[in-house]
């Protein structure tokens, strides 16, 4: 993990952590479910950014069941690979 050189990134990384904080209170408080699934991912981030974050590990699939189940991904893990992508985005 790399630490933002300057300070306009550690503006950036609080920003986007107080942003995932929220997110995750509205999933604990049932406004915003807690997962999607691989689909709507894929569509929200695109489909090679999403199967690269779970061939790297960074996104964990969790599969509801058997064979043809439904696979799903954590929204807060989503979102902070997608504000890492920004703050590593911001460096170049």
């Amino acid at each position: 993990m790399m630490l933002p050189e300057s300070e306009n990134e550690y503006r950036i990384a609080l920003i986007e952590a107080a942003r995932l904080g929220a997110m995750k209170a509205l999933e604990e408080a049932n406004v915003l479910k807690p997962y999607l699934r691989l689909k709507e991912a894929k569509r929200k981030y695109g489909p090679l950014i999403v199967e690269n974050w779970i061939r790297s590990g960074v996104v964990k699939p969790i599969k509801e069941g058997e064979r043809n189940s439904a696979v799903r991904l954590s929204r807060i893990e989503l979102e902070a690979a997608a504000a890492g992508m920004i703050i590593t985005n911001r460096k170049r």
